[in-house]
Order: structure tokens, then sequence, then C-alpha cells
């Protein structure tokens, strides 16, 4: 079997060595709790898989599962990293402390769209799926985008964290994504379906992907704020 067959496994696994890289290295027992939840349940969007094949790319995996039947065990892993990764990369550049909402806050008028924020995303993911046009990974960006905004409006006090958070998180994404370029020339002309998309590379890297990792981040980066009622600050490091 050519050794293409495994780059989407082998690209997963190094993001995996990543995670740990960081994970091990947050210095906050509640970051650390932050990393792993939100990548158990971002894991889970590998299950979305069949919506981007064949319609964006066409990814050899193990055992030829995403061309056989669209799902793989790749994209769940890949999903579980990047989840983690754009939670706490904020955190990881500049250690915070978590503190629960006070009561008196969480009444406040904002916080009564608290629902709608963090099930805007993927409502208005499944909307355009159904009712548009456009290719899914166009869908999925402008989706975490929305959500994005309407999580600042329902927690601004965590807009620095969003915003550093994504494009820290986008830097990241580009440095890592260049690994498969180097390790691997002409695999993304090969799998991906760029007559679908745009077909602008920028580095070498789809424009696409770098939208959908600017704004997953964005969104990401303060999913678990958001969700669990917490505020953060900057930790006493001293």
């Amino acid at each position: 079997m050519e050794t293409v067959q495994y780059a989407w496994l082998i690209w997963s696994l190094l993001l995996l060595a990543v995670w740990a890289v960081v994970y091990v290295s947050l210095a906050s027992k509640e970051s650390k709790k932050e990393m792993l939840v939100v990548s158990l349940w971002t894991s889970l969007l590998g299950a979305t898989e069949p919506l981007f094949v064949p319609e964006y790319w066409s990814p050899p995996s193990l055992f030829d599962l995403a061309l056989r039947t669209g799902f793989d065990i790749e994209s769940f892993l890949f999903a579980f990293g990047i989840g983690g990764l754009a939670a706490v990369i904020y955190e990881k550049m500049h250690p915070v402390a978590h503190r629960r909402m006070p009561p008196a806050r969480i009444r406040g008028s904002r916080h009564t769209y608290h629902t709608a924020a963090l099930l805007s995303a993927p409502v208005l993911f499944i909307l355009l799926l159904l009712y548009s046009d456009l290719n899914p990974i166009y869908a999925a960006s402008l989706a975490l985008l929305a959500g994005g905004i309407f999580s600042w409006y329902c927690r601004p006090d965590l807009k620095r964290k969003m915003i550093t958070g994504s494009l820290a998180f986008l830097a990241l994404y580009v440095a890592y994504f260049s690994t498969l370029n180097l390790a691997y020339p002409g695999y993304v002309e090969a799998v991906w379906n760029l007559d679908a998309v745009s077909g602008v590379l920028v580095a070498g890297i789809p424009i696409e992907e770098l939208l959908f990792a600017l704004s997953f981040g964005f969104l990401w980066s303060s999913i678990y704020e958001h969700a669990t009622w917490r505020t953060i600050k900057r930790a006493n490091t001293t």
C-alpha cells in the first residue's frame, strides 16, 4: 500500500502528538480539564465527515473507509485534536484562572440568549445545508463565524480570548498544514475537490481551510467558558 494511503492517519496522529505536548505543558488543572472535555465533545464532529466526502475532499484513509462509507477513523482523531487546541491555545499563551460566574451576572439580560447562542452554529449549519447550494466547508465556516458573533454578544468578556485564540489557532493550523505539504507534495491537488470550491491556494493551503481555522478558533476558544458559565482572568504566575 502506498504511503499516501496513510497520510490522513499520520497527519491526524501528528495532531494528537501536538495535543499531548500542549496538554502536559498546561499549568492549570482547570485548563487541562477544559482541553480534555472540549476535545471529547468535539470528536463527535467526526461523524459529519460524510457531508464533506466527496463534496469537499476525498482523502485515502485507513481501510479505505472514507471513500467507501464517507466515515473514517481519522476524522474523529482530527476533531478531537483541533477541539482541545482551539479551546486552550489562548491559555497556553496567557495562563488564566477560571471562576464560576456569579448568579447575579448569569441573570443579566444578554445571558437570556445563552442557549440560543450555543445552538446557533449547528442550527445555521443545518439550515445552510438544507436550503442553500453552498459547499459544506463554506456552510461550516459561516455557521462557526455566526455562532462566534452571537457568543461574543452574549459573553463580551471573552472577546479577547476569542480574537487572540482565533488568530493563534490559525497560525498553528498553517504550521500544521504545512507539514502535510512538505511530507506529501501534490497531496492537496490530488485529494481536495478544488473544482467545487474557489481553487485558491495560499502557501499551498486551500483558502477554505484557512477560513475554517479562523472561524473555528473564533468560536471554539470561548466554548468551554460559555457553556459552563465560567469567567477568566489572568493567573498570577509569580
